[in-house]
């Protein structure tokens, strides 16, 4: 499988100038080149909303507001699926507000629909839970996917044991050989390192991920499973993000990496899955 993760640093609520960004990424990417892209969290938004009244203006319509006509625009000129993460607000009363993410296909089909279920605290101050737990479902041209935001990783409000591991022995239960994790991953790490080391990865975001995915790992499955992190960088007022964007493969208690960026590197990573990883993070 042809994976293509977008990472960069959109500007907060500057969806017109965002959108003019990412298409100039991608336009050394070709069509039909790809079986999936996929971009971060709120990735036209921005994520760093401090309040309902700040992030209202952007909310968008469920699977109809200006990310998904630019996913759906974006499918059909690369001709493959596309995922891209967006702030919801549901089209009847009572009006409900989600972290939401839609898959769309190249010929205009929704294909898939998740609403963030585990909230980190900026979403918490404008978006409820979603309620159907993580999704898992099958996405024509992919096959079986399991799909979180962020946070859905990470233990349930940070007040469940780190031991849980929620989302992936859901992941695991599943049996699918595919997990989408559209993201807006913060950084401990300084702003000057996004200038000073851009195309090195954070390496510390990069080992918690794959210990959210222990379970996995510990299952030592004869089976390869494909893990696609897609993080955005830069800076929203104080608040870091690390980038890292990754596609990881978990078989018999290894993790390969097919392909990283930089914590502060624009651009877009392709992954041949079908081809052999670049290297392996960890053995079991």
């Amino acid at each position: 499988m042809r994976i293509a993760l977008l990472q960069f640093a959109p500007y907060l609520g500057k969806v017109s100038q965002n959108i003019e960004r990412v298409d100039a990424i991608l336009r050394r990417v070709a069509p039909r080149d790809l079986d999936l892209l996929i971009l971060p969290e709120m990735a036209l938004t921005g994520y760093n909303f401090p309040s309902l009244p700040s992030i209202t203006p952007f909310l968008e319509p469920t699977t109809s507001g200006p990310s998904t006509r630019w996913a759906l625009s974006t499918a059909r000129r690369l001709h493959c699926n596309v995922t891209i993460g967006y702030p919801e607000t549901t089209l009847t009363p009572p009006l409900k507000r989600y972290n939401s993410a839609v898959t769309v296909s190249p010929s205009g089909v929704i294909l898939a629909h998740y609403r963030k279920h585990f909230l980190y605290y900026t979403d918490e101050s404008w978006a409820e839970e979603g309620k159907e737990r993580f999704f898992e479902g099958t996405i024509e041209g992919l096959g079986k996917v399991v799909m979180g935001i962020c946070m859905d990783i990470n233990p349930y409000r940070f007040t469940a044991p780190l031991s849980a591991y929620e989302f992936a022995t859901h992941a695991l239960t599943s049996t699918s050989p595919l997990i989408l994790l559209p993201m807006s991953w913060t950084t401990y790490l300084p702003p000057s390192s996004l200038v000073s080391s851009p195309l090195q990865p954070d390496l510390d975001t990069l080992s918690y991920w794959v210990s959210r995915m222990q379970p996995l790992i510990d299952a030592g499955g004869e089976d390869e499973i494909i893990v696609v992190a897609a993080n955005r960088t830069g800076q929203e007022g104080e608040i870091c993000y690390a980038g890292s964007s990754a596609v990881l493969g978990i078989k018999q208690g290894e993790v390969r990496v097919y392909g990283v960026l930089g914590r502060g590197e624009e651009g877009v990573l392709i992954a041949n899955t079908n081809e052999a990883p670049r290297f392996a993070l960890k053995e079991g």
